[in-house]
């Protein structure tokens, strides 16, 4: 199974709809970094990412991007072959 990192907050409800969609598709584990907590992980998040908002997700280190993102790449049928390499 792929490693997928997570940046998100306490309560992000695209953050909720990505852990649900990737949960629909058998992932069991995430790796969830929560940017409230610590604001040098959002710096950190912006510097590798050039975007400010949650959720932004990686599979096997390649940025996805956000929620829409995700849900594009699942509907184009292309989300399930990159969960199924491993890191």
């Amino acid at each position: 199974m792929a490693n997928i990192v997570m940046y998100t907050t306490g309560y992000c409800p695209y953050c909720v709809n990505a852990e649900r969609l990737l949960t629909s598709k058998g992932v069991t584990d995430i790796n969830k970094i929560r940017i409230d907590e610590a604001p040098e992980l959002r710096n950190e998040m912006m510097g590798k990412t050039g975007r400010r908002t949650v959720p932004q997700i990686y599979i096997n280190e390649q940025h996805i991007g956000g929620f829409d993102d995700l849900r594009a790449l699942d509907l184009a049928g292309e989300l399930e072959p990159l969960l199924a390499k491993e890191a």
